[in-house]
C-alpha cells in the first residue's frame, strides 16, 4: 500500500489553497450594504482584505459595509472618513476599460471614490511603491485616466502604499474607532486645555482635563483625526506621544 506523506515533511512551501469564494455578508440590520461595483473579499495570499462598517455625511446617522482588497487601501480609506473635507466615500464605485500596451480593452475598477463637501469627486488608484515606479504602470495609470467619464470623476490621485506602514495603518483604525464614538464635550475640553500647555505629551493632559483619563484618551485621538492636533503616526499613538496644536 503506498505510503502517504504529509505535505510539510517533504515541501516547505507554503501549500496551496482552494480559493475562497467571496464573502456574502447578508442583511445588517440598521447598516446600508455594500454597494460597489465588484466585491473584493475572495481570498488572497498576496493581500488582506478589510471589512468594517463606517458613516459619511451622505449615509446620515446609518453605517454602512465597506469592503478594501487591502489593508493599505482601507487606511487610505479611514484617513479619508476622518477628514472634516469628506462627504462621501465608496469603494469599488467603477468599473472602466482602459487600453492597454498592445491596444487591448482591459478591465479595471477604481479602488475608492471620494466626494467632497464641494462635490469635487476624486478617484483613488492605490499600488505599492515597487508598481509605481515602474513605466508600465505609468502608462497604466494614464489610460485609466482616460478611459474615465467626467462625469463620474473631477480627477485621480495615487496613493503609495510606502506612505501607510502597519504602525500609521494601526493608528488610523485606533483612531477611527474613537470617531465612531462621539464625544462632543471632551473634545472641547481636551482642546482648550492643549491650547494652555504647548508644546507636550498626551500623559501630560490627564491630571489637568477635568474628566476621566479614558476620555482625555479617546479626544486626543479624535482631535488628531480631525487634523486639529498633529502627532507622528508612523509610531504608536499612545500617552507618551507627543502632540502638537495644528498649524
Amino acid at each position: 500500500m503506498p505510503e502517504t506523506i504529509d505535505h510539510d515533511t517533504w515541501n516547505y512551501s507554503l501549500p496551496k489553497t482552494p480559493r475562497a469564494p467571496q464573502i456574502d455578508l447578508g442583511d445588517i440590520h440598521g447598516t446600508l450594504p455594500f454597494d460597489g461595483v465588484r466585491n473584493p473579499s475572495s481570498r488572497s495570499s498576496m493581500s488582506q482584505k478589510v471589512i468594517f462598517g463606517y458613516r459619511t455625511r451622505a449615509s446620515g446617522i446609518k453605517r454602512k459595509v465597506g469592503m478594501a482588497e487591502s489593508a493599505v487601501e482601507a487606511a487610505v480609506a479611514l484617513e479619508a472618513l476622518m477628514a472634516e473635507t469628506t462627504y462621501d466615500l465608496e469603494f469599488q464605485p467603477l468599473k472602466v476599460f482602459y487600453t492597454g500596451d498592445d491596444g487591448r480593452k482591459v478591465p479595471y475598477t477604481h479602488d475608492l471614490r471620494i466626494t467632497s463637501n464641494t462635490g469635487h469627486r476624486r478617484m483613488v488608484f492605490v499600488r505599492h511603491d515597487h508598481s509605481l515606479s515602474k513605466p508600465s504602470t505609468e502608462r497604466e495609470i494614464a489610460a485609466i485616466v482616460k478611459a474615465t467619464p467626467r462625469s463620474e470623476a473631477n480627477d485621480l490621485v495615487v496613493a503609495n502604499a510606502v506612505d501607510y506602514p502597519r504602525q500609521r495603518r494601526d493608528n488610523l483604525f485606533r483612531m477611527h474607532r474613537f470617531v465612531l464614538e462621539p464625544d462632543p464635550e471632551a473634545d472641547e475640553i481636551v482642546w482648550e486645555v492643549a491650547q494652555r500647555r504647548r508644546p507636550y505629551l498626551m500623559r501630560d493632559l490627564f491630571p489637568v482635563a477635568p474628566i476621566q483619563q479614558r476620555r482625555v484618551f479617546a479626544a486626543c485621538h479624535r482631535l488628531v483625526a480631525r487634523k486639529r492636533m498633529q502627532a507622528n503616526l508612523n509610531h504608536v499613538l499612545w500617552e507618551h506621544s507627543r502632540l502638537e496644536l495644528a498649524a
